[in-house]
């Protein structure tokens, strides 16, 4: 909105401002920062006025006690209204990148909030069906690959090359295509064509079908990272801290995708336009450090699956746009590891269920609350349980848990930032 207005106003004092990038994003992250802790707090007076809070929680196993029904949720709209009114005041809307990240923030928003909506007020603990959450992220994973393979806007330049005469700087670009290559960390010829996987099926098909592997690749990111997400999202600030931190690493690569100075220093596609999505994730950590004010332990707010289905989403998406989707089992290793724990311990769970045997690879999933689940407390629900990996007798309170997954976290976003040079 800004962006539009100073834009016309040409010579206006100050109005150049709003070229730059780093203003714009700096102040999206403040906006989001300041709205989201001021809704804060009014969001958890109001939801405790009308007497909306957690009702599901099962605290049989927590050995700390620590409470957590009468706790207000659905704070994911606090997130969602911090990132929306700092993009709305300081981004480009026209942008095509920044009109797909807010597709995504509606549509995820709106699928976790209807879940949100029947576990609290429907009192259903299952909330939403698992298919039509499963709907929802393949539609949002097709409009983004489809609008990635149609809209002219959508385009990419494999190198860029600079230099520097008489204080003037002269780049040369490979032409402005539509492509889906994508970078592989650590190789040092880095780009992969997925259209190369298709070679077989002859030169005139393999692009065709490299398009469509896209775009189910794309759906397949975006579900698995949303609900990765989604999965984090059980102590005090764990998914909110680790989600902040992502967004830190993407707002580097964002920047450096594009920025054809730093896309030639790194050797990386240079995406026009993309440099859009600086603003949009800047507005997103702002909203996520704000929401942590108030979620933080002892939380007095919950995001619910409105927050963690959109966090998932954008992590996803954003990736996608930038063609680095391969590095986000990187960058969200900590949600990679809480889905695979999840996938095996249920898994092992029915094999040995159809042979009449209780076994649980760990003592609960997802793997955070494994290591502040006792083997007694497992035992005392279930006597016959057999636990592969039992680990360390000691117990964790939630704090040291959240705080350690976030230094894992920290350390794989500054190592996914480091393979733009190792290679």
């Amino acid at each position: 909105m800004l962006y539009e207005l100073f834009n016309s106003l040409g010579a206006f004092p100050g109005a150049r401002l709003m070229t730059y990038i780093s203003f714009r994003a700096i102040m999206a992250g403040l906006i989001g920062l300041a709205c989201s802790l001021w809704l804060g707090k009014s969001f958890i007076a109001l939801m405790r006025r009308k007497h909306i809070s957690e009702t599901q929680r099962d605290e049989k196993l927590d050995p700390f006690n620590v409470g957590k029904k009468g706790v207000p949720t659905m704070g994911g709209l606090v997130i969602i209204a911090g990132i929306l009114s700092g993009v709305l005041l300081f981004g480009k809307l026209s942008n095509i990148y920044m009109l797909m990240m807010l597709i995504t923030t509606v549509i995820l928003g709106a699928l976790g909030f209807a879940d949100d909506y029947i576990k609290t007020f429907r009192h259903n603990k299952d909330g939403l069906n698992g298919w039509v959450k499963i709907a929802g992220q393949v539609t949002l994973g097709l409009i983004i690959g489809l609008t990635l393979r149609y809209s002219p806007a959508a385009v990419m330049n494999e190198t860029v090359t600079t230099r520097v005469e008489n204080n003037i700087t002269y780049v040369e670009k490979t032409p402005a295509v539509k492509s889906t290559r994508t970078t592989i960390p650590f190789v040092k010829a880095h780009n992969l064509n997925y259209a190369d996987l298709f070679k077989w099926l002859g030169e005139e098909n393999m692009y065709r079908a490299g398009w469509i592997f896209f775009v189910l690749l794309t759906v397949l990111v975006v579900a698995a990272v949303s609900n990765g997400a989604n999965l984090n999202d059980g102590m005090d600030g764990m998914c909110a801290g680790n989600s902040a931190l992502i967004g830190v690493a993407l707002i580097v690569l964002a920047y450096v995708s594009g920025n054809y100075v730093f896309a030639d220093y790194f050797d990386v596609m240079y995406i026009p336009g993309s440099e859009e999505l600086v603003v949009f994730l800047a507005a997103f950590v702002g909203a996520l450090v704000g929401f942590l004010w108030w979620n933080g332990f002892p939380a007095q707010i919950f995001m619910g699956d409105t927050g963690s289905l959109t966090i998932g989403g954008i992590i996803g998406v954003s990736a996608v746009i930038m063609h680095k989707e391969l590095l986000l089992p990187v960058i969200c290793g900590v949600f990679l590891m809480e889905s695979v724990s999840v996938i095996v311990q249920t898994q092992v769970y029915k094999f040995y269920k159809k042979r009449g045997k209780h076994v649980r690879i760990w003592k609960r999933t997802p793997l955070h609350d494994h290591y502040r689940t006792s083997v007694e407390q497992v035992l005392k629900i279930d006597p016959t349980c057999q636990i592969r990996l039992r680990g360390s007798k000691e117990l964790h309170h939630e704090t040291k848990i959240v705080l350690r997954f976030c230094i894992v976290t920290l350390l794989l976003a500054a190592f996914a930032i480091l393979t733009l040079k190792i290679r």
